[in-house]
Protein backbone atom coordinates (compact mmCIF):
# COMPACT_ATOMS: atom_id res chain seq x y z
CA UNK A 1 0.00 0.00 0.00
CA UNK A 2 1.35 2.98 -0.76
CA UNK A 3 2.41 6.43 1.26
CA UNK A 4 -0.24 8.25 0.08
CA UNK A 5 -3.08 5.63 0.79
CA UNK A 6 -2.27 5.07 4.19
CA UNK A 7 -2.01 8.85 5.00
CA UNK A 8 -5.93 9.09 3.19
CA UNK A 9 -6.97 6.18 5.68
CA UNK A 10 -5.76 8.39 8.43
CA UNK A 11 -7.42 11.05 7.47
CA UNK A 12 -10.65 9.25 6.59
CA UNK A 13 -10.66 7.94 10.51
CA UNK A 14 -10.51 11.61 11.86
CA UNK A 15 -13.42 12.30 9.81
CA UNK A 16 -15.31 9.03 11.35
CA UNK A 17 -14.32 9.84 14.80
CA UNK A 18 -15.79 13.65 14.51
CA UNK A 19 -18.12 13.56 17.35
CA UNK A 20 -17.24 10.71 19.21
CA UNK A 21 -13.69 10.61 20.31
CA UNK A 22 -12.27 13.36 21.78
CA UNK A 23 -10.02 16.10 20.75
CA UNK A 24 -7.71 15.34 23.63
CA UNK A 25 -5.48 18.21 24.90
CA UNK A 26 -1.63 19.18 24.47
CA UNK A 27 0.16 20.04 27.85
CA UNK A 28 3.51 21.88 28.51
CA UNK A 29 5.50 22.07 31.54
CA UNK A 30 8.52 24.56 31.66
CA UNK A 31 9.88 22.50 34.35
CA UNK A 32 10.24 19.73 31.58
CA UNK A 33 11.75 21.59 29.08
CA UNK A 34 14.80 23.36 31.23
CA UNK A 35 15.38 19.71 32.48
CA UNK A 36 15.79 17.94 28.64
CA UNK A 37 16.98 21.42 27.08
CA UNK A 38 13.41 21.40 24.63
CA UNK A 39 10.35 22.84 24.05
CA UNK A 40 7.90 19.22 24.80
CA UNK A 41 4.31 19.25 24.05
CA UNK A 42 2.60 15.99 25.42
CA UNK A 43 -0.75 14.88 23.61
CA UNK A 44 -2.74 13.57 25.95
CA UNK A 45 -3.85 10.27 25.34
CA UNK A 46 -5.40 9.52 28.94
CA UNK A 47 -8.12 11.95 28.58
CA UNK A 48 -9.36 9.99 25.65
CA UNK A 49 -12.87 8.10 26.20
CA UNK A 50 -12.11 5.05 28.20
CA UNK A 51 -8.75 6.41 29.28
CA UNK A 52 -6.23 5.67 26.13
CA UNK A 53 -6.02 5.84 22.15
CA UNK A 54 -7.68 2.76 21.69
CA UNK A 55 -10.83 3.78 21.71
CA UNK A 56 -9.59 5.79 18.21
CA UNK A 57 -8.78 2.52 16.37
CA UNK A 58 -11.40 0.60 17.54
CA UNK A 59 -14.04 2.81 16.93
CA UNK A 60 -12.76 3.62 12.97
CA UNK A 61 -12.49 -0.18 12.57
CA UNK A 62 -15.57 -1.23 13.99
CA UNK A 63 -18.01 1.60 12.04
CA UNK A 64 -17.23 0.13 9.21
CA UNK A 65 -18.07 -3.25 9.38
CA UNK A 66 -21.25 -4.58 7.37
CA UNK A 67 -24.78 -4.41 8.65
CA UNK A 68 -24.33 -8.12 8.60
CA UNK A 69 -21.13 -8.04 10.53
CA UNK A 70 -22.25 -5.59 13.26
CA UNK A 71 -25.21 -8.29 13.71
CA UNK A 72 -22.94 -11.39 14.06
CA UNK A 73 -20.78 -9.14 16.59
CA UNK A 74 -17.39 -8.49 17.40
CA UNK A 75 -14.42 -10.65 18.97
CA UNK A 76 -11.42 -9.55 20.52
CA UNK A 77 -8.69 -10.24 22.33
CA UNK A 78 -7.28 -8.33 25.23
CA UNK A 79 -6.22 -8.09 29.06
CA UNK A 80 -6.24 -4.09 29.12
CA UNK A 81 -6.97 -1.02 27.21
CA UNK A 82 -8.71 -2.81 23.68
CA UNK A 83 -10.94 -4.43 25.61
CA UNK A 84 -12.47 -1.88 27.05
CA UNK A 85 -12.44 -0.03 23.66
CA UNK A 86 -13.74 -2.00 21.73
CA UNK A 87 -16.36 -2.73 24.37
CA UNK A 88 -17.62 0.42 24.53
CA UNK A 89 -17.51 1.30 20.75
CA UNK A 90 -20.11 -1.81 20.93
CA UNK A 91 -22.23 -0.08 23.58
CA UNK A 92 -22.30 2.69 21.24
CA UNK A 93 -23.01 1.02 18.35
CA UNK A 94 -25.37 -1.58 19.44
CA UNK A 95 -22.41 -4.26 18.55
CA UNK A 96 -22.21 -7.29 20.67
CA UNK A 97 -18.97 -8.09 21.68
CA UNK A 98 -16.99 -10.60 23.22
CA UNK A 99 -13.45 -10.16 24.72
CA UNK A 100 -11.18 -13.35 24.78
CA UNK A 101 -8.99 -12.19 28.44
CA UNK A 102 -6.56 -14.17 30.81
CA UNK A 103 -8.14 -15.84 33.94
CA UNK A 104 -5.60 -13.27 35.61
CA UNK A 105 -6.40 -10.32 33.90
CA UNK A 106 -6.76 -7.27 36.12
CA UNK A 107 -9.51 -7.02 38.01
CA UNK A 108 -10.40 -3.07 37.57
CA UNK A 109 -9.80 -3.60 33.65
CA UNK A 110 -12.15 -6.79 33.48
CA UNK A 111 -14.80 -5.26 35.63
CA UNK A 112 -14.25 -2.49 33.31
CA UNK A 113 -14.93 -4.53 30.02
CA UNK A 114 -17.97 -5.80 31.35
CA UNK A 115 -19.75 -2.59 32.75
CA UNK A 116 -19.28 -1.44 28.92
CA UNK A 117 -21.45 -4.68 28.29
CA UNK A 118 -18.73 -7.33 26.72
CA UNK A 119 -19.00 -11.00 27.39
CA UNK A 120 -15.76 -11.71 28.87
CA UNK A 121 -14.44 -15.40 28.27
CA UNK A 122 -11.77 -16.31 30.18
CA UNK A 123 -8.46 -18.63 28.55
CA UNK A 124 -5.72 -20.23 30.42
CA UNK A 125 -2.64 -19.04 29.09
CA UNK A 126 -0.66 -21.77 29.96
CA UNK A 127 -3.09 -23.69 28.09
CA UNK A 128 -3.88 -21.70 24.86
CA UNK A 129 -2.67 -18.52 23.10
CA UNK A 130 -5.35 -15.75 22.94
CA UNK A 131 -4.94 -15.57 19.63
CA UNK A 132 -5.85 -19.20 18.88
CA UNK A 133 -8.85 -19.43 20.90
CA UNK A 134 -9.96 -16.15 19.18
CA UNK A 135 -9.49 -17.56 15.79
CA UNK A 136 -11.53 -20.69 16.67
CA UNK A 137 -14.39 -18.65 18.10
CA UNK A 138 -14.82 -16.19 15.27
CA UNK A 139 -15.19 -19.18 13.29
CA UNK A 140 -17.48 -21.41 14.82
CA UNK A 141 -19.36 -18.05 15.35
CA UNK A 142 -19.33 -15.60 13.18
CA UNK A 143 -17.97 -13.09 14.89
CA UNK A 144 -15.73 -10.31 13.18
CA UNK A 145 -12.36 -10.34 14.81
CA UNK A 146 -10.82 -6.87 15.77
CA UNK A 147 -7.47 -7.46 16.80
CA UNK A 148 -5.58 -4.69 19.02
CA UNK A 149 -2.90 -3.43 16.91
CA UNK A 150 -2.58 -5.67 13.58
CA UNK A 151 -5.13 -4.17 11.24
CA UNK A 152 -5.30 -1.65 9.03
CA UNK A 153 -8.18 0.33 10.25
CA UNK A 154 -6.54 0.35 13.82
CA UNK A 155 -3.51 1.72 12.72
CA UNK A 156 -5.26 4.38 10.58
CA UNK A 157 -7.42 5.06 13.65
CA UNK A 158 -4.59 5.24 16.06
CA UNK A 159 -2.60 7.49 13.79
CA UNK A 160 -5.55 10.53 14.34
CA UNK A 161 -3.64 10.83 17.24
CA UNK A 162 -0.87 12.38 15.44
CA UNK A 163 -2.88 13.74 12.94
CA UNK A 164 -4.49 15.68 15.47
CA UNK A 165 -1.27 16.83 17.45
CA UNK A 166 0.53 18.19 14.00
CA UNK A 167 -2.65 19.71 12.85
CA UNK A 168 -2.83 22.01 15.70
CA UNK A 169 0.85 22.53 16.42
CA UNK A 170 2.13 22.68 12.58
CA UNK A 171 5.65 21.82 13.20
CA UNK A 172 7.25 19.57 15.62
CA UNK A 173 11.37 18.10 14.97
CA UNK A 174 10.88 15.08 16.68
CA UNK A 175 7.17 12.70 17.69
CA UNK A 176 8.64 9.96 20.45
CA UNK A 177 5.59 7.47 20.47
CA UNK A 178 5.29 4.33 22.90
CA UNK A 179 5.17 0.74 21.13
CA UNK A 180 3.55 -2.51 22.06
CA UNK A 181 2.15 -3.77 19.38
CA UNK A 182 2.65 -1.12 16.99
CA UNK A 183 -0.62 -0.02 16.16
CA UNK A 184 -0.07 3.62 17.69
CA UNK A 185 3.58 4.09 16.36
CA UNK A 186 3.09 3.29 12.53
CA UNK A 187 -0.38 4.80 12.56
CA UNK A 188 1.51 8.14 14.52
CA UNK A 189 4.71 7.99 11.51
CA UNK A 190 2.24 7.81 8.98
CA UNK A 191 -0.04 11.00 10.01
CA UNK A 192 3.70 12.49 10.95
CA UNK A 193 5.78 12.06 7.58
CA UNK A 194 2.22 12.76 5.47
CA UNK A 195 2.01 16.27 7.24
CA UNK A 196 5.76 16.89 8.57
CA UNK A 197 7.83 15.18 6.13
CA UNK A 198 11.29 16.52 8.22
CA UNK A 199 9.45 14.93 11.47
CA UNK A 200 11.91 12.35 12.73
CA UNK A 201 9.65 9.32 14.77
CA UNK A 202 11.24 7.46 17.29
CA UNK A 203 9.66 4.54 18.93
CA UNK A 204 9.66 3.79 22.55
CA UNK A 205 9.93 0.89 24.77
CA UNK A 206 10.47 -0.85 28.06
CA UNK A 207 14.42 -2.42 27.91
CA UNK A 208 12.63 -5.34 29.33
CA UNK A 209 10.43 -5.63 26.34
CA UNK A 210 12.18 -4.31 23.61
CA UNK A 211 11.33 -7.11 20.39
CA UNK A 212 10.49 -4.45 18.64
CA UNK A 213 13.94 -2.23 18.85
CA UNK A 214 15.38 -5.52 17.81
CA UNK A 215 13.12 -5.91 14.93
CA UNK A 216 13.44 -2.27 13.95
CA UNK A 217 17.00 -2.32 13.86
CA UNK A 218 17.85 -6.26 12.82
CA UNK A 219 14.94 -5.87 9.83
CA UNK A 220 14.16 -9.64 11.51
CA UNK A 221 10.96 -9.80 13.66
CA UNK A 222 11.90 -10.82 17.23
CA UNK A 223 9.07 -11.88 19.72
CA UNK A 224 9.60 -12.01 23.47
CA UNK A 225 6.87 -13.38 25.44
CA UNK A 226 5.37 -12.34 28.67
CA UNK A 227 8.16 -9.97 29.20
CA UNK A 228 8.24 -8.09 32.85
CA UNK A 229 8.40 -4.98 32.65
CA UNK A 230 5.95 -2.82 34.62
CA UNK A 231 4.67 -1.42 31.01
CA UNK A 232 2.02 -3.87 30.73
CA UNK A 233 0.62 -2.38 27.86
CA UNK A 234 3.48 -3.13 25.78
CA UNK A 235 3.70 -7.03 27.32
CA UNK A 236 2.49 -7.86 23.38
CA UNK A 237 5.57 -10.78 22.22
CA UNK A 238 6.23 -8.86 19.03
CA UNK A 239 4.96 -6.13 16.22
CA UNK A 240 2.52 -8.04 13.66
CA UNK A 241 2.15 -8.82 10.04
CA UNK A 242 0.32 -5.22 9.13
CA UNK A 243 2.52 -3.58 11.82
CA UNK A 244 6.09 -4.41 11.40
CA UNK A 245 6.56 -3.59 7.28
CA UNK A 246 4.95 -0.44 8.60
CA UNK A 247 7.04 0.45 11.69
CA UNK A 248 10.07 -0.06 8.85
CA UNK A 249 8.89 2.05 6.27
CA UNK A 250 7.51 5.10 8.45
CA UNK A 251 9.47 4.90 12.08
CA UNK A 252 12.89 6.93 12.13
CA UNK A 253 14.65 5.07 15.29
CA UNK A 254 13.90 3.06 18.25
CA UNK A 255 15.11 3.47 21.55
CA UNK A 256 14.23 1.93 24.65
CA UNK A 257 14.12 2.92 28.21
CA UNK A 258 14.78 1.10 31.98
CA UNK A 259 12.35 0.36 34.24
CA UNK A 260 13.39 2.56 36.66
CA UNK A 261 13.32 5.18 34.34
CA UNK A 262 9.76 4.56 33.54
CA UNK A 263 8.88 4.95 37.07
CA UNK A 264 10.43 8.30 37.38
CA UNK A 265 8.49 9.69 34.60
CA UNK A 266 5.29 8.31 35.65
CA UNK A 267 6.16 10.16 39.11
CA UNK A 268 7.10 13.39 37.59
CA UNK A 269 3.88 13.81 35.19
CA UNK A 270 1.89 12.84 38.44
CA UNK A 271 3.86 15.32 40.57
CA UNK A 272 4.81 18.07 38.44
CA UNK A 273 1.92 17.84 36.15
CA UNK A 274 -1.05 16.91 38.00
CA UNK A 275 -1.14 13.81 34.89
CA UNK A 276 -2.42 10.33 35.68
CA UNK A 277 -0.52 8.78 32.89
CA UNK A 278 -0.25 4.74 33.02
CA UNK A 279 3.35 3.42 32.92
CA UNK A 280 3.31 2.73 28.87
CA UNK A 281 2.19 6.19 28.12
CA UNK A 282 4.75 7.57 30.16
CA UNK A 283 7.67 6.16 27.78
CA UNK A 284 8.37 9.37 25.36
CA UNK A 285 8.92 11.48 28.87
CA UNK A 286 10.53 8.41 30.77
CA UNK A 287 13.16 8.67 27.65
CA UNK A 288 13.56 12.50 27.32
CA UNK A 289 14.45 12.39 31.22
CA UNK A 290 16.41 9.57 31.05
CA UNK A 291 18.61 11.00 28.11
CA UNK A 292 18.03 7.77 26.10
CA UNK A 293 16.89 10.51 23.14
CA UNK A 294 18.53 13.26 22.31
CA UNK A 295 15.65 16.05 22.27
CA UNK A 296 15.59 18.23 19.14
CA UNK A 297 13.94 22.06 19.33
CA UNK A 298 10.34 21.14 19.48
CA UNK A 299 9.56 17.38 20.42
CA UNK A 300 6.11 15.94 20.83
CA UNK A 301 5.39 12.90 22.65
CA UNK A 302 2.41 10.94 23.09
CA UNK A 303 0.81 10.21 26.23
CA UNK A 304 -0.63 6.96 25.59
CA UNK A 305 -3.07 6.34 28.29
CA UNK A 306 -4.05 6.57 32.01
CA UNK A 307 -5.33 3.41 32.97
CA UNK A 308 -3.68 2.43 35.85
CA UNK A 309 -4.91 0.45 38.73
CA UNK A 310 -4.25 1.40 42.42
CA UNK A 311 -1.84 -1.06 43.71
CA UNK A 312 0.62 0.19 40.74
CA UNK A 313 0.42 3.81 40.83
CA UNK A 314 1.03 3.51 44.54
CA UNK A 315 4.21 1.26 43.97
CA UNK A 316 5.34 3.61 41.79
CA UNK A 317 4.94 6.50 43.91
CA UNK A 318 6.25 5.31 47.21
CA UNK A 319 8.94 3.89 44.78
Amino acid sequence: MTKESMFERVKAAKERLKGQAHVTPIMTSRTLDRRVGAEVFLKCENFQRMGAFKFRGAYNAMSRLTDEEKRNGVLTYSSGNHAQAVALVGQLLAIATTVVMPKDAPVTKRAATEEYGATVIEYDPDETTREELAKSLAKDRSFSLIPPYDHRDIVAGQGTAALEFLEELETLDMLLVPCGGGGLLSGCAIAAKGLNPGCRVIGIEPALADDATRSFHTKRLHTIKNPPTIADGTRTPSLGQVTFPLVLEYVDDMKTVTEEAIIQAVQFLFYRMKLVVEPSGALGVAALLSGAVSSGERVGVVLSGGNVDAVTMTTILNA
